[in-house]
């Protein structure tokens, strides 16, 4: 495995065995508040003989006890997102793409319609029409992703559904859900894996964002977005509060991205061989 690869995985897997066992060592609790020790800076020690690695908040929270909360939240909104958008996203993809006709251009014309209005705008008029909580987060991001992985999966069946091997099982009296879910499906995962990890850290972006705005995360549930636009207030006295947070999510956001460019040019035999 080569490093470009392996090293974001590293990143990754430390952030979110953080993002797990954290959390549950320090028995946090995103509505603790300490106003004893409210704004202290990183390495502040604190009344129960423990450090503040990154400091506290506005309410005394542990800064990063709150971030490994916040970064659990961001992976488990990134994570199933991707998942129900590459499900729906591929299920359609492979259906215009085999069927094609009113069916496909149905589906495209959708897609691009979607694609007309900014991701964010639309995720924005979702959230506020479902209202705040991790779940409608969840639908909102998947209805804003989805077109990404059928327009991808529709080109790659368009390629693939004249080859040899597809028309001799058509040949062979092979149903269609057999074409489309065993012989064409398995040359479509290659590509729904690049989509997937390189849409994995717009999709962080997007829940960070929304709950910058206060649309997303509902209170007393720990966001790096929320974390930040709290830190926002403080920033001339306490600048940790937003800048530490800010970090971890551009590390996660180019972890994941640098990812998905190995994944790409592992997969891709003409930047492979290059």
């Amino acid at each position: 495995m080569s490093a470009r690869i392996l090293v974001p995985l590293v990143v990754i897997g430390i952030l979110g065995i953080g993002a797990i066992v954290v959390p549950v060592l320090y028995n946090y609790d995103p509505l603790h508040a300490d106003l004893l020790v409210r704004l202290k800076p990183p390495g502040t020690a604190m009344p129960d003989g423990s450090i503040a690695i990154f400091g506290t908040d506005k309410v005394g929270s542990d800064l990063f006890a709150e971030m490994m909360a916040g970064t659990r939240v961001s992976l488990i909104v990134g994570a199933s997102t991707l998942l129900i958008a590459g499900i729906v996203g591929g299920i359609l993809g492979l259906l215009a793409g085999y069927f094609g006709g009113w069916l496909d251009t149905a589906l495209m014309r959708i897609a691009d319609i979607q694609l007309a209005f900014p991701s964010i705008l639309l995720a924005i008029l979702l959230v506020s029409v479902l209202g705040q909580g991790i779940l409608n987060v969840i639908i909102v991001l998947s209805i804003s992703n989805w077109v990404i992985f059928a327009r991808v999966i529709r080109s790659q069946v368009l390629g693939l559904k004249s080859l040899e091997y597809v028309e001799a099982a058509r040949t062979l009296g092979a149903s269609h859900f057999h074409i489309i879910f065993r012989t064409l499906l398995p040359g479509c995962i290659a590509p729904m894996l690049v989509i997937a990890s390189v849409e994995f850290g717009y999709v962080v972006l997007a829940e960070a964002a929304l709950s910058f705005l206060g649309v997303g995360a509902p209170f007393g549930t720990p966001s790096l977005g929320s974390t930040i636009s709290t830190g926002t207030q403080y920033l001339a006295s306490a600048w940790w509060i937003s800048t530490i947070p800010g970090l971890l999510l551009l590390v996660l956001v180019l972890a994941t991205g640098v990812l998905g460019d190995a994944l790409r040019d592992r997969f891709d035999p003409r930047l492979r061989s290059a």
